[in-house]
């Protein structure tokens, strides 16, 4: 199932400057499709399917000027799914890894995902956890402290959102972005490395296929 969301630009649709691959990692159930459909379409999908190995969407923003278009693999959380969607770690520029903020185990998992992504993607991938359910704060089990306090342990971003109302779903994927951005500026991220997750201007500016996008990053990894 595919996603798609163009940003609506004057200069049309396909004038951006970069792209930046994404993962969304975490257990099942945590609400990844949920904050990647409500990221991409601006829509809470109350009754989020289970994802069955990867999904995919895309959604054009702007940083410090620039078109970026990002491409997000939201990747199955079941652990009989892990060997197909370890395929999709590399070559990823940022990881949005999600636990629920009313599921401890889901939190508890954190470390297993966090050493998975450490050990199959690049030293400069940016990591955002992000504590969903927000909204459902009577029924918390873990608390906004704690999970601040992993985040920071670790040298992560950090943020608690809801797919459900929207907060802090924006904020994660920007400044995800932002972050890799200010890699590339930095010279800290070797675009011509494979392993960057970041293209430098897209090589078919008025290529119309979303599916073609798609088979070119498949074609890109090890899956």
């Amino acid at each position: 199932m595919e996603k798609y969301l163009v940003y609506n630009m004057s200069a049309g649709p396909y004038n951006y400057s970069y792209i930046f691959k994404y993962i969304i990692i975490g257990d099942m159930g945590v609400g990844k499709s949920c904050l990647l459909h409500q990221f991409t379409e601006k829509k809470f999908m109350a009754s989020c399917p289970h994802t069955i190995g990867v999904e995919f969407g895309t959604r054009i923003i702007e940083v410090d000027k620039q078109k970026i278009k990002l491409q997000i693999w939201d990747t199955a959380g079941q652990e009989r799914f892990r060997a197909v969607t370890r395929s999709y770690y590399r070559g990823a520029a940022g990881a949005l890894m999600v636990y629920d903020i009313t599921r401890r185990s889901t939190y508890n998992h954190l470390s297993s995902w966090l050493t998975d992504t450490r050990n199959l993607t690049n030293p400069s991938t940016v990591i955002f956890l992000i504590g969903n359910k927000s909204d459902l704060e009577s029924t918390r089990e873990v608390t906004y402290e704690e999970a601040k306090k992993f985040a920071d342990e670790n040298g992560l971003m950090f943020a608690e959102a809801s797919a459900m109302t929207g907060q802090n779903v924006e904020e994660a994927f920007l400044e995800t972005a932002r972050k890799i951005y200010q890699s590339i500026q930095d010279g800290r991220l070797d675009l011509n490395s494979s392993e960057s997750g970041v293209q430098h201007k897209p090589a078919q500016p008025g290529r119309t296929s979303l599916s073609g996008d798609a088979q070119n990053n498949k074609d890109n990894c090890s899956c």
